[in-house]
C-alpha cells in the first residue's frame, strides 16, 4: 500500500537540481534557503534562482510581498528547522498534501517517498496540507521522519483492516455459497452441452441415413466390402459403454512403458458396488475408457474442438473393426497406442511437435492394424489374395488398414476430424497414411538407414526430419512388447507364435512357401525372440536413444535384459535337447550278454552253426563205432 502511495522515483539532474513532476527546486547556499513549488498544471515551471545577489534580493522581496498579502496571494510560506538551519519553503496553496510532503522531504534531504510528521515549537503535530497554520522564521516547524517500526505497525494495521474487510465482504456476499452454486450450474451446463452434442450427432446421423437411402434407391450396389467378404462395421447407436473413472495411480501408470495391459488393479474400477474380476477386466470398455482419457489428457479434444460423443462412437467403431486374431487384435491396438502415449509423455514430444503431429501419431497408432486378417503380407502375395491384387503386391495389409481407417472417418457420426478445413484434413490424412505404411517390416532397413543419416544433425524445424522421426516412433511402438516387464511381454510371444503357426499350417495345406520362423516344427520361443531382439529391436531403439537419451533406462535396458534372458533359456533348451538325445541313444544301446549275442549270431547265420554241429555229431558217432 505504501508502495502505491509513494510510487514516484527521484531523478538527480546535476548541480543539486531536482525534478519533481512539473516542479523545479533549486537549493541555495544562502540562509535561509528558499524553495518554490508551483501547482501541477501551471504554464510556467519552477525557476531556479540565479546565484547573483541581485536576483536573490528580488526573490526575498517577492516572498515578503507574498507573506504580506497572504490573504489574497496564491502562495504559502513555511519555515522548517533542518539540523539547526532555517529552511524557507514556498508553495502554492493549490498544491496537494502529497506534493507538499515531497517538497518537505527534499528540503530536509530525505528520500521523496519517506513518511514524515511535522511538529511545532510546542511539540504538537501539524497537518501537512495547503491550509496548514502559518509560522515564522522564529517559530519553525521540525520535520520528523517515521521509523521502520512505525511503518511496520501501520502496514500490519492496514493488513488487519484488509483482512476484516475481506471477511465482511465474504459474509455479506456469501462467497462460498456462490462458489457452490456456480459449480453446480457449470455441471448442469456441461450435461446440457453433452446432450446438445448428442442431438447434433443424431441429426447428422439422420441426414446421413436419408442420403444413403436415396443412394440405395438409385443403386443397390454401393456397399463397401472388405477382404473375405467382410463388410465394414459401423456404429450408428449412441455410444453406451460404461464410463469407468480411472484412479490417479492408473492415469500415472498409463504414462509409463511398464503399463500392464493384461491385469488391472482389483480396486481400479467398480461395477454395481463391487470390484471387477480379472476376467471382466478383459472388457474392451476399460481399454476404450483409457484411450478416451489419452485424447483428453493430451488436449486433443479441446484444441481441435472434437465432439466427445463422436470420439466415443469412433473408438467403438475402431474396436468393432479389429478381428479376433490371437495377436493382431484390439488389445494389440491398445498396447501400441498406450506405448505411443507414454513416449509422448516421456520424451516431451508436445514441446517439440505441434498438436497436429501429436494427433497424427495417436490416430495412426489406433488405426495401424485395422481389419488385420491374421495372415501377413507374404501370405497375401503368395496366395494372390484380393488384397494383394488390389494393391499390386505393395504393402497390401498396410494399405488396407489405411483404407478401413478413412472409411470409418468418412462416416459423419464417427468423424473426429470434422472440424478441420479440407486443406488441413488432407495434411492430416497424408500424415496418418505415411505412418501406417511405415509399419510394414519389409521397409524396416530403408526407414532405419534414413533416420540414421539424419539423427546426428537432426533439425526439428525440418519437415522431412520430423516425418522420419514420426515413422520411427510408430515402428518402435508397433514392436514394443519386449520393452515391457517379462510377465507382460511373454504372453504376447505365445499369441504371436500361435498366429504364425496357424499361417504356416495353412501355407503347408495350400502348397505355399513356409518361413522357418513360422514353422511349429522348427521354431521355439527363445529362437524366435533372440534374433529379433538383437538385430531389429535393440539397434532401432538405440538409434532413437541418440535423440532422446531418457528412453535408455526404461526401454533400451529392458530390451538388453530380455535378450540375455532368452539366450539363457536357449542354453537351457539346448542342454535339455542334448540330454534327451543321450538318453535315447543309451536306451537303444544293447547290453553285453553272451547268451543274447549267441542267439543274435544264430539269427544272423544259422547254416554255418548247423554245419559245425553236424560235423561234431558225425565225428562222435565214428569214434564210438571205432571204439
Amino acid at each position: 500500500m505504501f508502495c502505491l502511495l509513494l510510487g514516484y522515483f527521484q531523478k538527480s539532474l546535476g548541480n543539486q537540481t531536482h525534478n519533481v513532476g512539473k516542479v523545479f527546486i533549486s537549493q541555495q547556499h544562502s540562509t535561509p534557503s528558499v524553495l518554490f513549488k508551483r501547482p501541477t498544471g501551471c504554464s510556467r515551471g519552477f525557476r531556479t534562482r540565479p546565484r547573483t545577489e541581485r536576483i536573490l534580493s528580488r526573490g526575498k522581496r517577492l516572498a515578503g510581498r507574498r507573506e504580506m498579502g497572504s490573504a489574497s496571494s496564491a502562495y504559502r510560506v513555511i519555515y522548517l528547522d533542518v539540523d539547526g538551519r532555517i529552511q524557507k519553503v514556498v508553495f502554492s496553496k493549490f498544491c496537494s498534501p502529497y506534493d507538499i510532503k515531497e517538497l518537505f522531504c527534499t528540503a530536509v534531504g530525505l528520500r521523496r517517498n519517506t513518511v514524515l510528521s511535522l511538529l511545532d515549537s510546542a511539540g504538537a503535530l501539524v497537518s501537512i496540507d495547503p491550509h496548514m497554520p502559518h509560522n515564522t522564521e522564529r517559530s519553525p516547524y521540525k520535520v520528523v521522519p517515521l521509523s521502520g517500526g512505525q511503518l511496520g505497525d501501520k502496514e500490519e494495521l492496514f493488513q488487519n483492516v484488509l483482512t476484516q474487510v475481506a471477511e465482511q465482504f465474504s459474509r455479506a456476499f456469501k462467497i462460498n455459497e456462490l462458489k457452490t452454486e456456480v459449480t453446480n450450474r457449470l455441471t448442469m451446463l456441461e450435461k446440457r452441452v453433452e446432450l446438445e452434442g448428442m442431438k447434433v450427432v443424431e441429426i447428422e446421423k439422420c441426414r446421413s441415413d436419408i442420403k444413403k437411402l436415396r443412394e440405395e434407391m438409385a443403386s443397390r450396389n454401393n456397399s463397401h466390402f472388405l477382404d473375405d467378404n467382410k463388410m465394414l462395421t459401423l456404429r450408428r447407436d449412441v455410444p453406451s459403454y460404461p464410463k469407468y473413472h480411472l484412479s490417479q495411480e492408473t492415469m500415472e501408470a498409463l504414462r509409463k512403458p511398464t503399463f500392464n495391459v493384461w491385469q488391472w488393479e482389483p480396486n481400479e474400477v467398480r461395477r454395481g458396488g463391487r470390484p471387477i474380476t480379472a476376467k471382466e477386466s478383459g472388457n474392451p470398455a476399460l481399454m476404450l475408457s483409457c484411450l478416451e482419457h489419452m485424447y483428453h489428457d493430451l488436449d486433443l479434444v479441446r484444441d481441435f474442438n472434437m465432439n466427445p460423443v463422436t470420439l466415443k462412437r469412433w473408438l467403438l467403431c475402431i474396436h468393432d473393426n479389429y478381428r479376433m486374431n490371437p495377436f493382431h487384435n484390439f488389445r494389440h491396438c491398445f498396447c501400441v497406442t498406450q506405448m505411443m502415449y507414454s513416449m509422448i509423455c516421456l520424451c516431451g514430444l508436445q514441446e517439440t511437435f505441434n498438436q497436429v503431429d501429436i494427433l497424427v501419431l495417436m490416430t495412426a497408432a489406433v488405426c495401424h492394424d485395422l481389419d488385420h486378417p491374421g495372415y501377413n503380407n507374404t501370405y497375401q502375395i503368395n496366395a494372390r489374395t484380393d488384397l494383394a491384387v488390389r494393391y499390386n503386391d505393395i504393402s497390401p495389409l498396410e494399405n488396407h488398414h489405411c483404407a478401413v481407417a478413412f472409411q470409418i472417418l468418412s462416416q459423419p457420426d464417427c468423424n473426429i476430424l470434422s472440424t478441420f478445413d479440407p486443406e488441413s484434413f488432407q495434411h492430416i490424412r497424408q500424415g496418418i497414411i505415411t505412418l501406417i505404411l511405415a509399419t510394414d517390416m519389409a521397409r524396416h532397413g530403408e526407414i532405419l538407414d534414413s533416420f540414421r543419416h539424419k539423427v546426428d544433425s537432426f533439425d526439428f524445424t525440418d519437415e522431412e526430419h520430423v516425418t522420419c522421426l514420426k515413422t520411427m516412433l510408430i515402428k518402435c511402438c508397433d514392436v514394443s512388447n519386449e520393452v515391457r516387464p517379462m510377465e507382460v511381454a511373454e504372453p504376447w510371444v505365445d499369441c504371436l507364435l500361435e498366429e504364425y503357426f496357424t499361417q504356416s499350417d495353412r501355407e503347408k495345406a495350400e502348397g505355399l512357401p513356409v518361413a522357418p520362423f513360422m514353422d511349429r516344427e522348427k521354431v521355439t520361443k527363445p529362437t524366435a525372440q533372440i534374433g529379433f531382439i538383437k538385430f531389429v529391436l535393440i539397434p532401432m531403439f538405440e538409434t532413437v536413444m541418440k535423440l532422446f537419451p531418457q528412453i535408455e533406462e526404461v526401454m533400451v535396458q529392458p530390451l538388453r535384459e530380455s535378450r540375455d534372458r532368452y539366450e539363457e533359456l536357449k542354453q537351457i533348451d539346448d542342454a535339455m535337447t542334448e540330454v534327451k538325445s543321450y538318453l535315447c541313444a543309451e536306451k537303444e544301446k544293447p547290453e553285453f550278454d553272451y547268451r543274447k549275442r549267441e542267439m543274435r549270431a544264430q539269427e544272423l547265420n544259422p547254416p554255418l552253426v548247423v554245419k559245425v554241429h553236424s560235423q561234431y555229431e558225425d565225428y562222435g558217432d565214428k569214434a564210438t563205432l571205432t571204439d
